[in-house]
């Protein structure tokens, strides 16, 4: 087979760069400036994905439309917010292109985070936090009272993709009431289903102890959680935003966590981001922040270079490429 020409513009440690190197050691790699050929301007590798065969990062959207010779692009990001466009997808179609994603690295630690919060909360680990580094109180017997067992509860996931998928099966072990919700159910996923346009949505959600969100951004999903919505959960129920902030009205978020309708929320995705030092949701009571670090963990960049080398395996196979979009 012919070398390919790969062009990566996604940041890279040390580590993740040998690997990508070694990896495309018979194929043509095209790096940015620190890791490519000295002397070399940022503008002049831009250019270079011109003579690219296959992307790997997040390459401009306008040059993925543009640029004919482009055959495969795998975004380094489980979302493609900037990518889900008509003209876009009917470019990759004319020319028989794909379009894949790293949700397969991101979804397991993504998972791992919300069972983080659920089971955060639900032995109140941040009142005893907050007792350790504020007054070291020693509130026995309240922090028991408020301590919940997650066996038997009912959780609402809206947004069900690969995140979902891998967050049933942590949940598993509890025995746990799952339902799932997206615009259009499958028909293959491991829990009962609606639609979002379900008449009976409005019931589950206000049915639901933990109702996490994990939507994507996009013109159908803006604001989805808005004021009619929030207000739609039951008193003592727990919100989780693992998707994106842009899904969530905040100003009404808050103001369920004020009037004490909402037992806790946990955020790991806001508006904007960096969020403010003096914004609202960070002294809303019962929210806790996380700084879109769901996602992450320590060997990221070396599991995204094995994705894509594994995704570049199957392509010069011809072989059906994983995470695909389109």
């Amino acid at each position: 087979m012919k070398p390919l020409v790969i062009w990566s513009n996604h940041a890279l440690s040390d580590e993740a760069a040998r690997r990508l190197v070694a990896g495309c050691a018979t194929h043509r790699l095209l790096l940015p400036p620190a890791r490519s050929v000295p002397g070399a301007s940022r503008a002049e590798f831009d250019q270079s994905l011109a003579t690219a065969d296959i992307a790997f990062g997040q390459p401009d959207p306008a040059q993925v439309i543009a640029l004919p010779n482009l055959r495969w692009i795998q975004l380094s990001s489980a979302g493609y917010t900037p990518y889900d466009r008509e003209d876009l997808w009917h470019a990759l179609r004319a020319r028989g292109a794909a379009l894949t994603k790293s949700s397969m690295v991101h979804d397991e630690p993504c998972a791992e985070h919300v069972l983080a919060f659920m089971l955060a909360h639900a032995r109140q680990l941040p009142d005893a936090v907050a007792a350790q580094i504020g007054p070291r109180t020693w509130d026995t017997p309240g922090i028991r009272a408020r301590s919940r067992l997650l066996t038997g509860q009912s959780v609402v996931m809206v947004g069900f993709g690969s995140i979902a998928r891998r967050l049933c099966q942590l949940l598993a072990p509890f025995a746990m009431k799952i339902v799932g919700v997206r615009r259009r159910p499958i028909g293959d996923e491991p829990v009962p289903m609606l639609s979002t346009e379900d008449p009976t949505l409005p019931a589950q959600l206000g049915a639901a102890d933990h109702v996490i969100d994990i939507l994507p951004a996009s013109p159908h999903t803006n604001l989805w959680f808005g004021a009619a919505r929030l207000a739609m959960l039951k008193p003592g129920a727990v919100f989780y935003n693992i998707g994106r902030g842009s899904t969530v009205d905040q100003v009404a978020l808050g103001a369920r966590l004020h009037e004490g309708q909402l037992a806790a929320a946990y955020l790991d995705v806001t508006v904007p981001e960096p969020l403010p030092p003096d914004h609202p949701l960070w002294s809303a009571p019962r929210c806790t922040i996380t700084p879109h670090t769901a996602g992450g963990f320590h060997d990221e960049g070396v599991a995204l270079v094995q994705h894509f080398l594994d995704n570049l395996a199957r392509f010069a196979d011809g072989q059906a490429l994983r995470d695909r979009v389109a």
